[in-house]
């Protein structure tokens, strides 16, 4: 009879499993490093891209009850039960179309790259989605949260100086929170920041903006930690480059302070900072290339906000509206 070492078998299995790949994983590792390293992708743009990879292949090994998901067996069909899954869970058709954007992208690099034979969500439609016209603050709203007061501390001092660079360029929370002291250029009240892709553009800023960041800049050399291998503008309480959840947790703590029920988010200052300049009268395209939108659709939201304006000024003083 047969004698089995269960020892040998026991080993073999073990090496058998670690030479299976884990095919789906391996090309996301894949995919992620080429948007970091050759698209010059920002860290929270990446780490979005990997939550929905990861959703994406939990569902498959769900769908296809499967240990392991092979990319081959992964069509059309299956991508749109996925994004029916999603919307049964619940989730915005806005969320839901990111989500499949994210699958597009992903199998796109994979057919360029030869991984795959074909992109089965090339042709899969997101969802329609309800355009919501853009959030703004009223300029007396603003007013009151920037003025100063001698009861405010350093850190209040450096909160609104970030809050006057946000409402007179308009740029990102990303885009702040990286900017270096070199980048800056008060005299010429111009900032070098670097958006989505890493593409570079200055930004030009006013008086008031100029103003806050020499004051600012005076007191951050106080608290600035020694040594440190960059030269971030904006510091945390530790003396280190802030991070972004602490600009949107004080901002917010701010606002809610003074004007409970804004809503406040950092990018509301950048859909006001479009606003006002559009309500006085500048050039929709320049207001483009300041926002650092890639296409003038993605500005042309501003102008509906701006014709529901007039339209509600028309309703409450024509007599035949």
């Amino acid at each position: 009879m047969l004698k089995i070492d269960k020892r040998k078998i026991g080993r073999l299995l073990k090496i058998r499993r670690r030479k299976t790949p884990d095919q789906f994983q391996d090309k996301v590792k894949l995919f992620l490093r080429y948007l970091q390293k050759e698209r010059g992708y920002s860290l929270h743009t990446i780490k979005a891209y990997k939550t929905d990879l990861s959703q994406f292949n939990q569902f498959l090994l769900e769908y296809t009850g499967n240990d392991l998901v092979e990319l081959s067996s992964v069509d059309r069909k299956t991508v749109q039960h996925f994004v029916g899954s999603l919307s049964e869970k619940g989730l915005s058709s806005k969320s839901t179309g990111r989500k499949l954007a994210s699958v597009k992208s992903f199998f796109r690099y994979l057919l360029k790259h030869a991984h795959v034979e074909s992109n089965p969500a090339s042709t899969v439609k997101a969802p329609k989605q309800h355009a919501s016209l853009p959030k703004f603050l009223q300029k007396e709203v603003l007013e009151q949260i920037l003025s100063h007061s001698d009861k405010d501390d350093w850190q209040l001092r450096r909160d609104k100086t970030i809050l006057e660079l946000f409402y007179s360029t308009g740029i990102r929370l990303g885009e702040l929170v990286a900017i270096d002291v070199g980048d800056i250029q008060i005299d010429q009240k111009t900032v070098k920041v670097f958006g989505k892709g890493g593409k570079e553009r200055i930004v030009p800023f006013g008086g008031k903006a100029a103003e806050a960041l020499g004051s600012y800049l005076k007191e951050r050399n106080i608290y600035v930690r020694k040594n440190l291998d960059d030269n971030p503008l904006f510091i945390s309480k530790q003396g280190l480059r802030i991070p972004r959840r602490t600009v949107q947790s004080r901002l917010k703590k701010l606002f809610d302070s003074l004007a409970a029920g804004s809503g406040f988010t950092p990018h509301l200052m950048r859909h006001t900072f479009a606003t006002h300049l559009l309500d006085n009268g500048a050039d929709i395209r320049s207001v483009k290339e300041l926002l650092g939108h890639a296409s003038l659709s993605s500005t042309q939201i501003y102008t509906h906000l701006e014709a529901e304006k007039m339209k509600k000024i028309f309703e409450q003083a024509h007599p035949h509206a």
